[in-house]
């Protein structure tokens, strides 16, 4: 998504019939926390982390993350959807005088650092025509002063329901909206100078889980991520040093990330000193599912003075990205090329005994597996403590059939729209079949047997785009001892994903 984003209107590409599915596609973390600037509840993709020190802001003691975007990025991941929610913040005012009254403008990203400012001429405009100007904007860096945006309207007026009407040309702007009241005269040139903010915008207070949650009906907090059409992580990293994200928006973001087919990275408590707490601490916070993956201990950075033990959820999201990349997310992350950053210490060091014990509840364990490096170990989701014999506990399982499914959706959606049902269903099949082929050849399963069969409702009638297409799968992922059977039925309202009680027997792949 650019950096305008759609100011509320959602629009989703559908892939073109009968095109490959790819089995490559390169996996996308979601970062939700307060920022010193940029737009809020509006998903930006970013590919760096100067990306995001442009946009968003560097380091900041009002928030964590950034230190979890740096981390993302230092371990790997390519690119990341960042969304900024905020609590109260405020936007700068610029005060340019006109003859009577004053024009205000008001910044449409809040915060202390996020600087406009204006210019007024009447370049090109009549002598004798009193009403028109033209109008500069730019947005300067904090730290150098350096000009980041800048727009030009020209032959503007303050008369509204006129042709170059201001408050319609800013409409368009990503800088700046027009407060009311309108001056009834243009504003007086500012010649060679610039009209600096007469208010400066504020950062607001300490996020809430109530400003991490937002609104679906708005598109606010998580729910911005309704603009993005897809991604595979979501991280919310702590609202401040000290403070993971309360149950309230844990709850909310689970469910989110169950409805997109996402997974959920969270960081332990600070209040979780040893093996015992954290283990304790797991139960009795109920949290058991399958798109949650968690992990103990925090950790250090080295040459830290007394600093409290820092969160990892942003290296690790890095780290499952370039897993997806190199090797495929049915491969574990305790191998060597998947360390964690030397900088990075654990915060204690955990037993062989206490790793099995916080790994049966589903918790993994940050450890020193290699000399100079840690590593994430375990590869178990929140459901392992709670669901005995549920594979998607696995968190390797989990996250390939999230791949699957989410790779079958978006590429099969045409399916929907397409008369013929014989033919729908020989294509999918024809289409699922190349693409499980190809997870098969790259090692994600343990044998070259499974299923796809694509069940289309009467077959010598049109689809019923409501009822749309059911598709059925069967395979062995890698490294689990099970099976696995799902159920996709497609529709015009989206695709629904289930496990199969019985599957079909799979075939052998030709």
């Amino acid at each position: 998504m650019s950096d305008t984003g759609d100011r509320g209107i959602t629009v989703t590409e559908i892939a073109a019939m009968d095109q490959p599915i790819d089995a490559s596609h390169e996996t996308t973390a979601a970062f939700v926390g307060r920022a010193l600037r940029g737009p809020l509840d509006t998903p930006l993709l970013i590919s760096s982390f100067t990306e995001f020190r442009r946009r968003f802001g560097g380091e900041w003691s009002g928030s964590q993350l950034s230190s979890a975007v740096e981390q993302f990025f230092d371990h790997g991941g390519k690119q990341a959807y960042i969304v900024r929610v905020a609590n109260n913040a405020r936007g700068a005012m610029l005060c340019l005088p006109a003859s009577h009254g004053v024009l205000v403008l008001k910044t449409m990203d809040p915060g202390s650092t996020e600087f406009v400012r204006a210019a007024v001429d009447y370049d090109g405009i009549d002598e004798k025509n009193q009403e028109r100007f033209n109008l500069v904007l730019q947005r300067l860096a904090p730290d150098s002063g350096l000009i980041l945006d800048q727009e030009i309207y020209r032959n503007l007026t303050c008369g509204r329901n006129k042709e170059g009407s201001i408050e319609d040309a800013l409409l368009g702007s990503s800088l700046v909206r027009v407060e009311e009241p309108l001056p009834p005269h243009r504003p007086k040139q500012t010649d060679a100078d610039y009209i600096d903010p007469a208010q400066s915008g504020t950062d607001g207070l300490t996020l809430s889980d109530y400003d991490l949650i937002g609104s679906a009906s708005r598109g606010s907090g998580i729910f911005a991520l309704n603009q993005a059409e897809h991604f595979d992580l979501l991280y919310l990293p702590p609202p401040e040093i000290g403070k993971v994200p309360g149950p309230a928006a844990v709850l909310a973001a689970e469910l989110y990330c169950r409805k997109r087919g996402a997974m959920l990275i969270l960081d332990p408590p600070d209040s979780w000193k040893n093996a015992h707490d954290a283990i304790h601490g797991v139960r009795d916070g109920g949290y058991a599912n399958s798109d949650v993956i968690s992990y103990f201990p925090r950790m250090y950075y080295r040459k830290d003075d007394g600093s409290p033990p820092a969160t990892v959820g942003g290296a690790i999201a890095g780290l499952l990205c370039k897993l997806d990349r190199t090797r495929g997310p049915w491969e574990y992350l305790d191998q060597r090329g998947f360390t964690l950053s030397r900088k990075l210490v654990p915060a204690i060091d955990i037993s062989s005994d206490d790793a099995h014990l916080l790994v049966k509840e589903g918790l993994n364990v940050i450890a020193g597996n290699v000399p100079g490096h840690a590593m994430f170990c375990g590869s178990v989701t929140l459901a392992h403590g709670t669901q005995v014999g549920d594979e998607f506990a696995s968190m390797t399982t989990r996250r390939l059939c999230l791949a699957i499914t989410n790779a079958i959706d978006r590429a099969t959606r045409w399916a929907v729209f397409e008369p013929n049902a014989l033919s729908v269903a020989e294509r999918v099949v024809n289409q699922v079949h190349a693409y499980m082929c190809s997870l098969s050849d790259a090692g994600a399963f343990t044998d070259s047997h499974f299923m796809v069969q694509c069940d289309t409702g009467a077959r010598h009638e049109p689809i019923d785009p409501d009822r749309g297409i059911t598709i059925l799968l069967a395979f062995h992922p890698s490294g689990s001892a099970e099976s696995v059977s799902l159920t996709l039925h497609q529709s015009v309202s989206g695709c629904r994903v289930s496990k199969t009680a019985f599957a079909p027997v799979r075939a052998e792949v030709a």
